[in-house]
Formats: structure tokens, sequence, C-alpha cells
């Protein structure tokens, strides 16, 4: 269109005046049309370039501005937002990050959708076990959010990659050793505003950016699948443990009834036996007394003490 545009002009323009002699100006769209027949008096005298220019440069306009389903993002610390960047000013999407970050608890780390209306706000919270390891200004960092709102259409995992790739970046350039998050001011890390408008361009906007957040986001998911394998083969092996602990625990049970029985027998068979001792014994006793009696009395007619 601009080709065209550019070949036309000579053909709508009138051919240049004569210069006129101690005049100064520009305005040569006053003279009148030079008196030639071959020159059309139906063509305008005056062609307006603005159509032209804009023409000319519209495409490189329209090239710069490169839209993204990623429509607003931003990192904060508990309620105070440190850098933001807007993609699209028309969706009011920031708006709503004043209603949602002091609903955020940091107690643990998360990661959440939220469903709105027209937008789903994906966020991912840190807590300060997740730098437990650290200094005392690193855990400061476990009141960070990493929050991004996009596109209903857009799903789950490419905002979650994007945040996880901006994660990263963002503690690459703050480092959480030498950055005590919990006293910066409103935007005190807005010299990563750039980087951030960038990353939302590039997994947004590029087929490779979202196949980069993708790969980010599967590597999570690959992850926690291993965290959650392992922890399932550990139930299971406690499990085990647990039956044989239970057949153990039955086992003993059931010596613990047996010994109550043989106990309370074996006490049976020493009281009989005690009351035999006790009786044979006495038997013993009431013998020796008669022979000791028989003896003094003259056995066995009890003669001497029959006579008294």
């Amino acid at each position: 269109m601009t080709r065209l545009a550019r070949r036309s002009i000579p053909s709508f323009l009138p051919p240049p005046p004569p210069a006129a002699t101690g005049t100064t100006g520009t305005t040569a769209t006053a003279e009148s049309p030079p008196a030639d027949s071959s020159y059309n008096t139906t063509t305008p005298r005056r062609l307006s370039l603005s159509y032209l220019a804009h023409d000319r440069t519209s495409p490189t306009m329209a090239s710069s501005s490169t839209a993204t389903p990623l429509l607003y993002a931003c990192i904060a610390h508990n309620t105070t937002v440190l850098t933001e960047h807007t993609a699209s000013a028309s969706s009011n999407a920031s708006s709503l990050v004043s209603l949602v970050l002091p609903k955020l608890s940091h107690s643990s780390s998360a990661h959440k959708t939220i469903d709105q209306s027209k937008f789903f706000i994906h966020v991912v919270t840190k807590s300060p076990s997740d730098f437990a390891n650290s200094n005392d200004t690193a855990r400061s960092a476990g009141g960070l959010t990493f929050l991004v709102i996009a596109e209903r259409d857009l799903g789950q995992r490419i905002p979650f990659g994007f945040l996880r790739n901006l994660e990263k970046q963002f503690l690459a350039a703050f480092a959480p050793e030498d950055t005590d998050f919990a006293h910066l001011p409103p935007y005190g890390c807005a010299s990563f505003n750039g980087q951030l408008k960038r990353l939302m361009v590039e997994q947004g906007a590029t087929q490779a950016g979202q196949a980069d957040a993708l790969r980010t986001a599967q590597r999570e998911i690959e992850g926690v699948r291993e965290i959650m394998t392992e922890n399932i083969e550990r139930v299971l092996e406690r499990g085990e443990h647990m039956a044989v602990l239970v057949d153990k625990t039955g086992r003993l049970g059931d010596n613990a009834r047996d010994f109550r029985v043989r106990s309370r027998t074996l006490k049976r068979r020493m009281w009989w036996k005690n009351v035999k001792l006790m009786v044979l014994l006495c038997l013993v006793v009431i013998f020796l007394i008669y022979l000791f009696v028989g003896f003094g009395c003259g056995l066995p007619a009890w003669g001497r003490c029959l006579r008294h």
C-alpha cells in the first residue's frame, strides 16, 4: 500500500509553478495552474499526506504492541507490592490485587488458583519454612507472593510455569540472603519491572515461551509426582510394618491369656499342695505326741496312766 501511494503521488500533484521573484514562501498551491492543455483542471490542487504517513507507520506500531494472555503480574511481600507489570490496562485486572493479597496466608507454601468472573488468578506463596536453613534475613522471603492474572482460556500449566520461572529469576536478582524483603518500601524492587515485562511477553505471547512454561510446569508436576510416589511407598511400608506389629500384638495378647490361665492353674495346684503338706504335718505332729505320751504311760495298754 505504501509503495502504491508513493508511486501515485506525482500523478496527483500539480507541476511546480514558476518561481516568483522577490517573494518568499512555500504556498505553491495558492498559485493558479499553468496554461497547459495537458493539465487536468479537475485534479485537486491539495493532497493530504497524513493518510500516507499513517499508512507508512501503522505496520510498525502494530508490531510493537504484542498481546499476551498474561494480563497482570506482580511480586509482593505480604500486602506490599514490590514489582508489577500490567500488560492490558483495559482489563482492570490490577484492581483485584488489593482484594486478594490480604486473604493469603504464608503459614505454609501453596499453589492456588482463584476463579474470578473473567480471569483466573494464579498464586504461589512462600513460607518461612522454605528458608529454614538460611539466615534471619533470608527467612523474610517466606512472606513473598508471586501472582499472575491470566485469561481463563490459558489454563493453569502455563501460568504456573511462568510463576516458577519468575520466582527463579527474581530470587537470582534479589538474593534472599542479602535482601530483607520485610523492610522494603512499596515498589522497592521496581528495577525488576523490565525483566518482568519481558518474561510476560516471552512466556505469554510466544510459542517458544509457552512451551518453556509448559516444560517448567511439567518438571514441577513430575517432582510433585515423585514426592507423592515416595510418600505412598513409605505409607505402604509403614502399613506393612503396622500389619507386622498388629500380628505381634495379637500373638502377645494370646500369650498373655495363656499365661493368665496357666498362672491360675499353677496357683491352684500350689494351694492344694500346701494344704496336703499342712495336713501331713499335722498328722506327723499328732503321731509324735502320741508316741511321747505312750512311752510315758506305757504302750500299748497305757497302764500307768490308767491306774492313776
